[in-house]
């Protein structure tokens, strides 16, 4: 919109008024369709008498001069603004990469302590407490007999083992803090098998039923904690 009436009398802004008048004249009698024909334009005849009620009155145009230095002062504030909007734009997307990035970094270290920990253990595991019914139901038969207890025996063994195997993934990778409740449950299950593990062996060297039973306690207890695990996995997935 700046200098729209000087530019459409082809006059600059500090033309004279008889300037002004003289080049409104002139375009009048150009674009007239009385004059000339050929170049007749309605739509720039309109153009030009609206300048020149402006231009062409001196009170008018001291108002147009100060319309158009107010839109001067805008469109500089606006150019300013404008560049601290794009620095502040190209702030905003670099703090957004870094933040996706971070996002990434995240999901990524929390899917590979899911795939390298959290499965694994949480399968040790279970390989370790399931068995545990059957053993006791076979033992039960006849806890002094050599053979069953025999196996009964080398199933702590293997028990002992899995755990083993089980504590050394736990440790292998610290947990993302995002799933510090699911690492908790599997680190205090862990720590039931082991004591449970205890008992039952104590069980094995005296017969005492009280261990068996506080060893299967145990069992059912870590069973509890690795379920809670599994639940707390489904509420971050």
């Amino acid at each position: 919109m700046r200098s729209d009436h000087y530019r459409t009398l082809n006059v600059n802004s500090t033309a004279t008024q008889a300037e002004i008048k003289q080049a409104y004249r002139r375009l009048a009698k150009q674009f007239h369709p009385d004059s000339n024909r050929e170049v007749s334009n309605h739509e720039k005849i309109a153009r030009v008498n609206a300048a020149y009620e402006v231009l062409g009155d001196p009170e008018n145009r001291r108002s147009y001069d100060q319309q158009l230095q107010y839109l001067s002062q805008l469109e500089a504030a606006g150019f300013s603004a404008g560049r601290g909007n794009r620095q502040q734009r190209t702030a905003a997307a670099q703090a957004r990469q870094r933040s996706q990035a971070t996002a990434r970094q995240a999901d990524e270290h929390l899917q590979q302590w899911l795939r390298q920990v959290y499965r694994p253990v949480s399968r040790l595991i279970l390989q370790i407490l399931q068995p545990l019914n059957d053993q006791i139901d076979d033992l039960a038969a006849d806890p002094f007999d050599d053979d069953l207890m025999a196996d009964f025996q080398d199933y702590l063994d293997d028990c002992r083992d899995r755990l083993e195997r089980a504590g050394t993934l736990f440790r292998s990778l610290p947990n993302p803090p995002s799933v510090a409740s699911v690492a908790a449950h599997l680190y205090y299950c862990l720590s039931q098998i082991g004591d449970g593990i205890e008992q039952l062996e104590f069980f094995t060297l005296n017969y005492d039923d009280s261990y068996l039973h506080t060893g299967y306690e145990l069992f059912r207890i870590a069973a509890g904690l690795r379920r809670e695990a599994q639940t707390a996995v489904k509420d971050i997935l």
